[in-house]
């Protein structure tokens, strides 16, 4: 049996946080081998989406946001949550024009990642969106405070090289689309 095929059996679970951005579990879990580990932490989060937006123009459609967390301020590609019985798609369009403004154009799901595989339960859904054009002002939250930015292919590759883009689900698929169309 390869190492991929052996689960660890959950002996007991218990729920320490259960708020709607934030479940944490703690689980006392089996390995294969027989050891047990009677505190192992898993986060439970919805699915997440992350749309690269480029305009008609061919200009990237980006964010500029404060990040708590590392309190820092810095570019983003649009982001946000599934919400209950949306499919990642509908998410990601919402999400682009709530945040932005824009919309229309072609879309494209260009990949599925995990922001940790061996702690977090969700993944994240990125699409890829061509010829979007604005329809209307952004519609955000009380919570969010985002200006709306129009860069050019040199600049986000400059933002890219220069370890500006710190959040890894937004740069692994910024970084597949330079590659893929060899704008390294």
């Amino acid at each position: 049996m390869k190492c991929a095929d052996k689960k660890w059996e959950i002996l007991h679970s218990e729920y320490l946080i259960k708020r709607p951005w934030l479940t944490a579990r703690k689980d006392e879990v089996r390995l294969p081998n027989g050891v047990i580990n009677k505190e192992y932490y898993v986060l439970e989060y919805p699915d997440w989406v992350n749309v690269i937006a480029i305009t008609t123009e061919g200009k990237f459609l980006m964010e500029r946001q404060y990040r708590h967390g590392l309190q820092w301020t810095g570019y983003e590609i649009c982001a946000g949550v599934c919400e209950k019985g949306e499919t990642p798609l509908d998410a990601a369009k919402r999400e682009l024009h709530e945040e932005t403004g824009y919309s229309g154009g072609n879309w494209k799901h260009y990949m599925t990642i995990s922001g940790n595989t061996s702690t977090m339960t969700n993944l994240c859904h990125c699409f890829l969106a061509t010829d979007v054009v604005p329809v209307s002002g952004q519609h955000l939250e009380p919570t969010e405070d985002i200006s709306v930015h129009l860069l050019t292919v040199d600049e986000v590759r400059s933002l890219l090289v220069g370890d500006e883009i710190r959040q890894a689900l937004m740069a692994a698929p910024l970084w597949k689309y330079f590659a893929e169309h060899k704008l390294l």
